[in-house]
C-alpha cells in the first residue's frame, strides 16, 4: 500500500491529471494560466523498479506499456475521474497517509511508487509536440505542489553559511559576546540588529563551502557579494521576501552599480541564480551549467490545475521563481550559525542561506 505526504501524492496526481487533460498549460510569473500557449502531450514516461513505463495518448485512449507487462488501453476520461478523486483525498488528509480508494487503480496502471526513481531534479518525463521545432521532444520536469507544505528551492547546509567579519569600535567586548545570549523566537534577527545597535556592522568575508562560492561566481562574479547583502538586509529588517529585498537593495546599491539608467542589476542576477538552482545547481557539487530538469517546472495549484514553466519561456519561469521565493531561517544549532565567534583575534558571524517557495 502506497503511503506518502501531500507533496509525494502530488506526483501521482500530476501523472493522472496530465493524462486526462492531454496537454501542458503554460503559467505566468503570478501562477496564472497563459491562455494562448499549450503543449500537446504525446506520452509520459515513468521510471519504476525494473524499468520504464510509457503512457501514450492516442486520441481518447491511453496506451500503457513497458517492463514486459501486458499492454493496456484505458480511456482518458478514467484518468480525469481518478485525478479528481485523488485531488479531493489529498486536500482532506494530513501527514503521511494511504489512499485505499485509489490504490487498486494505481496497481492496475503499474504505479508501484509515489516518487519516480531519479537521482536528478527530474520528477517526470513528458514527450510533447513542440511547435518551435515542429517535432516531438522529451522533457524532464521537476514537480512542485501547493497542496501541502511549501518546498525548499535551495536546501540549507553548513556549506550555505555566509561568513561575515564583525567590524566594530567597541571597547567593552562583553557587549559583543552578550549578543549570543539573546534567545528570542527571532534570535538571529535580534542578534544581527544588536550588532548594529552597539556600533558594529557585518562585512562579508567568504562562503563556508568553496564549491558553492565558485558555483555562484560562475553564474555571476559578484553573486556571492549580492547574496551576502540580501542576507544582511533580510535579517536586519526581518524581511524574507526576495522581491522586496531586491527592491530595497537596488535603492541603497551596496555594490555601487551604475544606476543612472535604471538597470535592474540585483533582481536580474537573482533571477539567474534561482533558475540555476531550480534546474540543477547544488551547493556541494561543481556546477557546469547543464540543466537536469531540461523542461522546467510543473506546479500543482491549490485548485488542482497543473501549470508548466518551460525554459523556452524563460521570462515566465524566472518571474515565477522570483515572485514566489523567500529566505528561510533553518536550525541554528544544526547548521552552526547565528553566533559571534572569535578567530585569530577577529570576530565573525555566520548567516545561513536557505530559500523556500511561498
Amino acid at each position: 500500500m502506497l503511503k506518502g505526504n501531500k507533496g509525494e501524492w502530488s506526483e501521482i496526481y500530476t501523472l493522472l491529471k496530465l493524462l486526462g487533460d492531454g496537454e501542458l498549460l503554460l503559467g505566468d510569473g503570478n501562477l496564472n494560466r497563459v491562455e494562448e500557449i499549450f503543449y500537446p502531450i504525446i506520452k509520459i514516461i515513468r521510471e519504476e523498479s525494473g524499468g520504464n513505463f510509457e503512457y501514450e495518448i492516442d486520441g481518447e485512449i491511453v496506451l500503457i506499456s513497458g517492463n514486459e507487462k501486458a499492454p493496456l488501453k484505458i480511456n482518458v476520461a478514467v484518468f480525469s475521474e481518478q485525478a479528481g478523486k485523488l485531488l479531493a483525498a489529498i486536500k482532506k488528509e494530513n501527514g503521511a497517509f494511504i489512499l485505499p480508494e485509489i490504490q487498486s487503480f494505481l496497481d492496475s496502471i503499474y504505479c508501484n511508487s509515489l516518487k519516480a526513481k531519479s537521482t536528478s531534479k527530474t520528477d517526470i518525463r513528458i514527450v510533447v509536440y513542440d511547435q518551435h521545432v515542429s517535432s516531438n521532444v522529451d522533457l524532464g520536469f521537476s514537480i512542485k505542489s501547493k497542496l501541502g507544505s511549501e518546498s525548499t528551492l535551495l536546501n540549507a547546509g553548513n556549506g550555505t553559511n555566509f561568513i561575515f567579519k564583525v567590524c566594530h569600535n567597541i571597547q567593552d567586548l562583553n557587549n559583543l559576546f552578550d549578543i549570543n545570549f539573546i534567545e528570542t523566537k527571532s534570535k538571529v534577527v535580534d542578534r544581527v540588529n544588536q550588532i548594529y545597535q552597539v556600533g558594529g556592522y557585518l562585512e562579508f568575508v567568504r562562503i563556508e563551502e568553496p564549491i558553492f562560492e565558485n558555483n555562484l561566481i560562475l553564474i555571476d562574479s559578484r553573486l556571492p557579494d549580492i547574496i551576502a547583502e540580501l542576507l544582511i538586509f533580510g535579517y536586519k529588517y526581518n524581511n524574507k521576501n526576495l522581491v522586496e529585498i531586491c527592491e530595497k537593495i537596488a535603492i541603497s546599491n551596496p555594490l555601487g552599480y551604475d544606476n543612472r539608467y535604471s538597470h535592474s542589476f540585483y533582481a536580474y542576477k537573482m533571477k539567474k541564480f534561482l533558475t540555476d538552482v531550480a534546474l540543477g545547481m547544488t551547493p556541494s557539487k561543481v556546477w557546469d551549467g547543464n540543466y537536469q530538469a531540461n523542461g522546467g517546472y510543473l506546479v500543482v495549484k491549490e485548485t488542482g490545475d497543473v501549470l508548466c514553466y518551460h525554459i523556452y519561456h524563460k521570462n515566465e519561469f524566472e518571474n515565477y521563481l522570483f515572485n514566489n521565493s523567500r529566505l528561510e531561517t533553518p536550525s541554528t544549532s544544526r547548521y552552526n550559525f547565528g553566533k559571534i565567534y572569535q578567530e585569530n583575534g577577529n570576530f565573525y558571524f555566520k548567516l545561513n542561506l536557505q530559500i523556500r517557495f511561498m
